[in-house]
């Protein structure tokens, strides 16, 4: 239960993209950037919200079955905490997502659940410059509490659902986030930029955004989609990966020719 319709950014430490102070940004094989979904792409962070819904929809003498679990996934936090109310919770929508999202934060400082690749991904990213930004519907308190587990500048920017005002799978959190790392990097393009997702809302909101788009299915299968790639799994996989999913660069092209 990961998105929900308002969000926070976090500018945090940039990597070391830009040695001559000029802004710009080189490519990775015309990789300019990566926005990540955090919420079962980065961490498998289902099962904690799961666990915290059923307890607290028991704790008012309700039934919560996995069914009604797996019908929240990707779905805005303020439906799931409705769904919540109708299933007995005698508190206000606030009050709910406040509560799950403690209870989730709480967990991943206990134990972060990472999802295979997903770090070892991420790190390759940095060691090749090319900067990252998550985008998630969780609010801060947990994209801090994961992002804190990373290696600092690992991210240049946290995109979280605090302050958006239209959640996924609205365009407006992918936006946000190519727009940041426009600011920093002046010459991006949304072609040469990958959004790493594995819910049905997360996709969407990233190929309406434009964004060259990858999921990575894990809780809920995503019906096919031929404008998307689909990846069973992270592990493994590189870099030069993500660039082989954008359109060839004919000047990128050239360059591999003549080297």
């Amino acid at each position: 239960m990961a998105n929900h319709p308002t969000g926070s950014v976090h500018t945090l430490a940039r990597i070391e993209l830009d040695p001559d102070g000029t802004g710009s940004v080189g490519n990775f094989r015309g990789l300019q950037g990566v926005l990540w979904d955090m919420d079962g792409t980065i961490v498998d962070t289902e099962p904690y919200w799961i666990r915290a819904e059923t307890d607290l929809v028991e704790s008012y003498g309700g039934t919560w079955t996995m069914d009604q679990a797996t019908a929240l996934v990707g779905q805005a936090l303020t439906f799931s905490a409705g769904q919540l109310q109708q299933a007995g919770v005698d508190l206000g929508i606030r009050a709910i997502i406040d509560l799950l999202t403690d209870r989730v934060a709480a967990d991943v400082r206990t134990e972060v659940p990472w999802r295979p690749g997903a770090r070892e991904l991420l790190e390759a990213l940095r060691h090749e410059g090319v900067p990252c930004a998550m985008v998630t519907m969780s609010e801060s308190l947990l994209a801090n509490a994961v992002a804190s587990q990373l290696p600092e500048g690992t991210f240049s920017h946290l995109v979280t659902g605090d302050r958006v005002s239209a959640g996924k799978p609205d365009p407006e959190a992918y936006q946000l986030g190519f727009d940041l790392l426009a600011a920093d990097h002046p010459g991006l393009t949304k072609d040469r930029i990958v959004a790493i997702e594995d819910s049905l809302p997360g996709v969407t909101s990233a190929l309406a955004a434009g964004l060259v788009t990858l999921a990575v299915p894990h809780f809920v299968p995503l019906p096919p989609d031929a404008r998307r790639t689909d990846w069973d799994s992270l592990e493994g996989r590189t870099p030069a990966d993500l660039a082989g999913l954008l359109v060839p660069d004919p000047d990128t092209a050239a360059l591999g020719a003549e080297a």
